[in-house]
């Protein structure tokens, strides 16, 4: 298999050179990943923070308005995510 000094210490660079790059290269993939995750997770919480200034504002005399408003956002959401669909499905036929 390896028969001299020297070519075990090559293997032996080799390895650790590998996984040097290795770990660099994960290291760099999990910035980027964390980056991603901090910029959704701000973003969400801002939305957290609408959805809950929404909700303090709700009271008897505005319980109608506000679920009216709610059902329509949620009309516009399934009519969107409708038309998503049909465009992957329009994609999918050749």
């Amino acid at each position: 298999m390896i028969k001299t000094k020297k070519q075990f210490i090559v293997v032996l660079i080799l390895v650790v050179l590998g996984f040097g790059v290795g770990i660099y290269l994960q290291d760099l993939k999990h910035q980027e990943s964390t980056e991603a995750a901090w910029k959704a997770n701000r973003f969400n919480l801002e939305r957290f923070h609408k959805i809950r200034n929404y909700t303090i504002k709700m009271n008897a005399a505005n319980w109608r308005i506000m679920r009216d408003s709610v059902g329509q956002e949620l009309d516009s959401f399934m009519i969107l995510r409708f038309r998503k669909e049909m465009d992957s499905i329009k994609e999918l036929k050749p």
